[in-house]
């Protein structure tokens, strides 16, 4: 076997590929790292602010802290204007709403069932309606009178056995008035008999909203 020597060694490194030897130069390269920012990540609050600008100071005294309320809250002719709209709508809202308009009413009060209900009511004259005034005399008769405690006490069980009577009675009619004008509805029973039991027994010209029938008008 011919072993080689130290010459003929030298003369076959030589004869490698220069292609090869770049490759390997690359590979042993040390490979270049991004640097970094040298910054955190600013918070989004801090690049709002500085979208919208540079921050005013505190105020260093009340005066000057008053002075800033009232420029924010606009002149005193400004906020009254305000108020005054306010008002205006408020006072729309109310007038519509006892008008019976469905869109500005109580989710109760909403829907053409609950609008057939309150006119079936507002046609009747109900004892229930007397319950109220008729209660108020009798309490104030007993601070007159302090002997009549007892009668009072016994009209006023007598007259709340007519309105259970006749609260009952009511709900039961309009129950079913209710079923031959809308067959489809779901919105009857207790809660349809409570509703227009609470009706009957406001005040006439404090109901809300306002009667569109007089009493022993046609419904």
């Amino acid at each position: 076997m011919k072993l080689f020597r130290r010459g003929e060694s030298s003369t076959i490194d030589e004869s490698v590929d220069p292609s090869v030897q770049d490759v390997e130069q690359t590979a042993t390269a040390p490979t270049s790292t991004t640097p970094g920012k040298g910054r955190p990540t600013p918070k989004r609050r801090e690049a709002e602010g500085k979208r919208r600008g540079p921050m005013a100071p505190a105020p260093l005294t009340r005066k000057e802290a008053r002075a800033r309320r009232k420029a924010v809250k606009g002149t005193k002719a400004d906020r009254k204007a305000a108020a005054a709209d306010r008002r205006a709508a408020v006072q729309e809202r109310r007038a519509r709403m006892l008008a019976g308009e469905d869109k500005y009413l109580l989710p109760r009060d909403q829907g053409p069932v609950r609008a057939y209900v309150r006119d079936l009511v507002d046609a009747r004259r109900n004892l229930v309606g007397l319950f109220m005034p008729m209660a108020l005399v009798l309490i104030m008769s007993m601070f007159v009178a302090p002997g009549l405690q007892t009668i009072v006490t016994l009209a006023m069980l007598v007259m709340m056995m007519f309105m259970i009577i006749e609260g009952f009675v009511l709900g039961k009619i309009v129950n079913n008035r209710v079923i031959e004008r809308f067959p489809d509805t779901t919105d009857t029973g207790f809660k349809l008999g409570w509703y227009s039991f609470v009706r009957a027994s406001q005040i006439r010209k404090m109901r809300a909203p306002k009667p569109r029938v007089g009493p022993g008008d046609a419904v």
